[in-house]
């Protein structure tokens, strides 16, 4: 399993993996420390209001991932109560440009951190660090603070993730290093962090934004973060007039966010929410309607029109009655998967006079390694089909895949989709086939097994959708049972639901009333 994980990584993964390994050590040895304060002075920038931040502080509570704490004196910025997510949390400042944050407060906060700073860990990891950096960026140009202590850590900072950038790893991480860059490379006016970060996104954009504009981790939410920092991005250098020659980096940031847009135009339900596929909550990212109007603030007229869903795997088919959304893509990007979950074939339905979807993704509610993060992720928590108790593709620990499913043949149309994949090939020589038929009252869903094996069909169902309700949409003439299970709309919430499981036999076929 670990070889069959390693042997997707891109040679520079690898590479930066032992370099960071073995440097780490040699320093350790050497009893390197990263200096903490520089003299320097932080420039005038000007920066529209951009989308504020979900309320995540509020007297003296934190509150991230719907897990709250109230620290009895100053701030313990390494607390690891709540699982290193939190801590990422807590370190990224996002609560600095919320709505109703006062601006001594949002100082005291800041100066706390830097009093603690020698002592920090997870927080001066280079993702955290990255965002921590456009937030106090952020909220220094909104309140136009002058302050060398701040600005010398900020430095500080900015140097320590130059030295630590996220190569090993590559995918969105990488990215927010790119964009973070940006932000101190206009307010500090350095060059050196100027020429990296346009490096990385030249490069990252190019890489992680997929003909149809979506985002090569092809979740919804993660999606969502990357165009309101590729909107940020715009907003600072089209405001901005340091660098004398950046028309062309313009140009690409609204040349992506334009596609990006018309692709979470296209995946989004005519009721402004998006599915949940692969690692996916709500309350974390912006939503589609915040983002439209961002865009549009920006007066860069961007032409807003729904994407035509092709390479990343998704298919969106919409009648009168109804919004169903399909999956038959592949793991993307094959070195950074981990995000991603065993889905192949999932589909999700929301049908318009219902009030609330009716088949769901189940959503993700934790990134720590468990029984749960594992049910998270598996095929079994999907829409599609399990054989033999095994996932279609090899996830494990909390963000690692070995083996992957692809889709080795598919074909479709307009009201019609059918499409083969191989994940059940590797350990059972087993080929799931799956077709789905729309019509305008229901939609037919056949399965189909290359040989007489066994498989389990599961759907899973909105909380407020009742067995009755089930009853009355699903037609099979296999037998079937409704089993409790839970959806996660948001992180550390589950919610009970219902699922339906047929057990069948190479074929079988499934109508969905609608």
């Amino acid at each position: 399993m670990i070889f069959d994980t390693i042997k997707y990584l891109k040679f520079k993964q690898i590479y930066f993996r032992i370099y960071y390994s073995l440097r780490n050590r040699f320093r350790k040895v050497r009893g390197f420390r990263y200096p903490l304060a520089v003299e320097v002075t932080g420039r005038d920038i000007v920066f529209l209001n951009s989308i504020p931040a979900l309320t995540s502080y509020e007297k003296g509570v934190l509150t991230f991932l719907n897990l709250s704490h109230q620290f009895d004196t100053n701030i313990d910025w390494n607390f690891a109560k709540y699982g290193k997510l939190w801590t990422y949390n807590l370190s990224y400042f996002d609560f600095l440009n919320q709505k109703n944050i006062e601006k001594n407060e949002g100082l005291r906060l800041i100066y706390d951190f830097i009093d603690n700073v020698k002592n920090i860990k997870d927080g001066l990891e280079p993702y955290p660090t990255s965002l921590r950096g456009i937030n106090w960026i952020k909220f220094l140009t909104k309140y136009k603070i002058k302050d060398k202590k701040i600005d010398g850590c900020l430095y500080a900072q900015y140097h320590i993730l130059l030295d630590n950038l996220e190569y090993h790893l590559l995918g969105n991480h990488l990215l927010e290093n790119g964009f973070s860059l940006l932000f101190g490379a206009y307010y500090f006016q350095d060059e050196v962090l100027y020429k990296k970060a346009v490096e990385i996104l030249k490069t990252e954009l190019e890489e992680q934004v997929l003909d149809d504009g979506g985002h090569f981790e092809l979740s919804p939410m993660y999606h969502q973060i990357m165009l309101f920092r590729v909107l940020d991005c715009l907003n600072l250098v089209q405001n901005n007039q340091w660098i004398v020659d950046s028309r062309w980096l313009i140009e690409l940031l609204r040349e992506k966010a334009e596609k990006m847009l018309g692709w979470l135009n296209a995946i989004t339900y005519e009721d402004g929410t998006t599915p949940l596929f692969n690692d996916s909550a709500n309350k974390i990212a912006p939503s589609t309607q915040q983002l439209k109007q961002y865009a549009l603030m920006l007066n860069l007229k961007f032409n807003i029109q729904n994407s035509k869903l092709s390479k990343s795997g998704y298919r969106k088919i919409t009648k009168q009655r109804y919004e169903c959304i399909v999956d038959i893509g592949d793991i993307q990007a094959d070195y950074i998967p981990g995000h991603t979950h065993a889905d192949t074939f999932n589909f999700v339905l929301n049908i318009k006079n219902n009030h609330q979807p009716f088949i769901i993704d189940t959503g993700v509610s934790t990134y720590e390694a468990g029984d749960i993060r594992d049910y998270e992720r598996s095929t079994k928590s999907h829409n599609t089909v399990e054989i033999n108790n095994t996932n279609s593709s090899e996830v494990w620990r909390s963000f690692r895949v070995a083996n992957r499913a692809k889709n080795i043949k598919s074909e479709e149309n307009k009201n019609h989709i059918k499409a083969t994949h191989d994940g059940y090939f590797k350990k059972f020589r087993i080929f799931h086939t799956r077709e789905w038929f729309f019509y305008d009252d229901k939609i037919i869903v056949k399965d189909s097994l290359n040989k007489g094996a066994y498989g389990v069909f599961r759907l899973h169902f909105h909380p407020e959708i009742g067995e009755e309700e089930i009853k009355e949409r699903i037609r099979t003439n296999n037998n079937y049972k409704i089993t409790d299970c839970f959806v996660a709309f948001e992180y550390n919430k589950r919610i009970k639901s219902k699922a339906l499981e047929i057990k069948f036999e190479k074929h079988l076929e499934v109508e969905i009333l609608v």
